[in-house]
């Protein structure tokens, strides 16, 4: 989505700067064309366009792009159906995020943002210009109509996101207020800036609970196009978009349609990238960044293939254990089957050396907490104390580790100790781990959605079995994977929790004791801990950024110890594979490669034509 309208940060300092022809307000509030997070905004209130575009990139061209699975609605706000991939494009947000700052937010629908100095409100006026594709303009109504919307019938995220709302109104046309409950929850402005907005006149005939193939109406750049459901789906470029000309959007949105088509699994559509068939990827798999693109076009330089750096928080992606099964719920448990994964000689072996382990839910960032607790968060931490694992105050959180060998011997005696001490022990004639008390052995399915995992759980499941306990190992279509983890009807599955520079509210809906139950929440592994309740709460409320890194080092710490998960791996940066007809900028923001900024070079399209049709 042109605004990452779910992703979590936290407003720690507002520091605003007042916009030309945006008078400062009363008391009551200060107007201005943006918000920070920390410090200044980069970008003063005439700037022209983003540092890490070009502003004169040509438009035009289609650019085909691929997806997994398959999809059966354009309505991704909801638990039910499969959502169509790049969907978003179709919508906007109040503000929109800039890549290369941490968290700051400028004008897109709304043209100012209005928050006092306890930021115990803020309010947006929205453009005058804003249009919806049928013409119609963007009111405070639709603004009110949505928020009210997402918190009652969508997805588990938007009642956590905006639980600190209190309630929303409208001032008038274009002006809405969103007044908060009492607290310090002072990274609300800038969530309340990712709010999506849809149109109320539009879905007042229409059931928002239900899946649809109805193409839905929006206001952003891109209106759908051609589609068969499950196949493909294509995205139109609005020639008369209202917003072309911003300095948010400039530069941006330079492709004519832009085309999505779905296979089956990972390996056919990298045969079909090579083949021609779509035009740039993000290579996730190392096996295929090592060995899939040796292939003809790669060597003539038809195609490009390259590492870009950046300086994302990587967060975490794991093994995550289901603790609503008793199986999961002894932390000792959790521990010992971490020692049945062999992470180097998978790096070694199976990834080709390219990856790090992953040991932080915030790792390639400072908000990971490493070593022993500092001072400031052993001052939030010893408020816990005889509720924490010792762990978390004596030692420095590090996942199992071999010497790449294969040979985990001395790993398996350490959780096999770890068994014995939960209860576990082998039975003598089944060899299978069986718990002393109620005579159950030790089972459990770890669920997938690609194939391309199964190479590297099926060694974790052979080590397990070394350990007397049977895992299966099921890989499903992303319809069925998706309503299984909706309903938690899963044992172990492999969660991927993406982080910001600024956490914030997001980390509620991750861990939150609120969610463990709720159909579709991002708690995949059930979280109810009182502690890390008030740790999520004081990351949220955090007056300053020292303050703010101190809090998600202790949260962090705590999850560490917990053991929910089994950290598997991160690269700090982003594996590009493309045909070789794109111009792009020169600048790579803090974030990472911005695709929605590159465009067709023309001359370049009319060479790998060229040099196609001549074999």
């Amino acid at each position: 989505m042109r605004s990452n309208w779910i992703a979590g940060s936290m407003l720690s300092a507002l520091v605003l700067v007042t916009a030309p022809g945006l008078a400062a307000a009363s008391d009551e509030g200060v107007t201005r064309h943006g918000i920070a997070m920390h410090g200044d905004l980069k970008y003063a209130p005439d700037f022209k366009h983003f540092d890490y575009v070009n502003p004169k990139a040509p438009k035009g061209g289609t650019v085909r792009l691929q997806a997994i699975g398959t999809y059966d609605s354009f309505n991704p706000f909801i638990v039910k159906g499969s959502p169509a991939t790049g969907i978003g494009r179709i919508y906007e947000t109040l503000m929109t995020g800039s890549a290369d700052e941490p968290f700051s937010e400028y004008g897109l629908l709304a043209e100012s943002i209005t928050v006092p100095g306890d930021r115990s409100w803020v309010q947006f006026r929205l453009r005058q210009e804003a249009r919806w594709h049928d013409g119609k303009p963007v009111t405070a109504d639709d603004v009110v109509w949505t928020f009210e919307t997402l918190i009652t019938k969508a997805v588990p995220f938007f009642r956590g996101y905006y639980g600190d709302v209190k309630k929303v109104e409208k001032l008038d046309e274009r002006t809405v207020r969103f007044t908060f409950k009492s607290g310090t929850n002072q990274e609300l402005p800038l969530i309340l800036g990712q709010l999506v907005v849809l149109p109320q006149h539009y879905w007042a005939t229409r059931d928002f609970t239900k899946t649809t193939l109805d193409p839905p109406l929006g206001s952003g750049p891109y209106r759908i196009g051609a589609f068969e459901p499950g196949r493909h789906v294509e995205y139109q470029r609005v020639e008369d978009y209202w917003g072309k000309d911003l300095p948010v959007n400039v530069g941006r949105d330079n492709f004519d349609r832009i085309r999505h088509d779905y296979y089956r699994d990972g390996t056919v559509s990298v045969e079909a990238f090579k083949a021609g068939e779509y035009d740039f990827r993000n290579e996730g798999s190392s096996k295929n960044w090592a060995t899939a693109y040796d292939f003809p076009a790669l060597k003539q330089g038809l195609v490009k293939k390259e590492e870009t750096p950046h300086d994302r928080s990587t967060g975490m992606q794991a093994f995550a254990l289901n603790t609503r099964r008793p199986l999961f719920q002894d932390r000792k448990v959790r521990e010992a089957l971490a020692y049945a994964f062999d992470f180097e000689w998978s790096n070694r072996t199976l990834f080709y050396g390219q990856y790090t382990r992953t040991r932080s839910y915030f790792d390639n960032s400072e908000l990971a907490a490493t070593g022993l607790p500092g001072p400031a968060e052993r001052a939030i931490l010893d408020s816990y104390r005889g509720r924490l694992p010792a762990e978390v105050f004596t030692r420095a959180y590090e996942p199992p580790a071999t010497d790449g060998s294969g040979r985990v011997r001395a790993n398996l005696r350490q959780g096999s100790k770890l068994l014995r001490e939960a209860g576990w022990s082998v039975d003598k004639t089944t060899r299978k781990l069986t718990h002393k008390d109620t005579g159950r052995t030790m089972e459990f399915e770890i669920l997938l959605v690609s194939p391309l995992f199964e190479r590297i759980v099926l060694p974790f499941k052979k080590n397990l079995a070394r350990l007397g306990i049977t895992a299966s190992v099921r890989t499903v279509d992303t319809a069925q994977y998706r309503r299984r983890l909706d309903d938690f009807d899963f044992d172990v599955v492999i969660g991927n929790w993406g982080q910001s520079l600024s956490p914030g509210n997001e980390q509620r809906n991750f861990w939150g004791s609120d969610f463990a139950d709720r159909p579709g929440s991002r708690n995949l592994m059930g979280i109810k801990d009182p502690v890390v309740d008030a740790l999520v709460e004081g990351v949220i409320n955090a007056p300053d950024r020292k303050t703010l890194v101190s809090r998600v080092r202790a949260l962090d710490r705590v999850l560490q110890w917990g053991h929910w998960v089994i950290p598997q791996w991160h690269i700090p940066y982003d594996r590009l594979v493309y045909w070789d007809r794109f111009g792009r900028p020169e600048v790579t923001p803090t974030q990472g490669v911005q695709f929605d900024a590159w465009w067709i070079d023309a001359v370049k399209a009319e060479a790998l034509e060229a040099k196609r049709k001549g074999g």
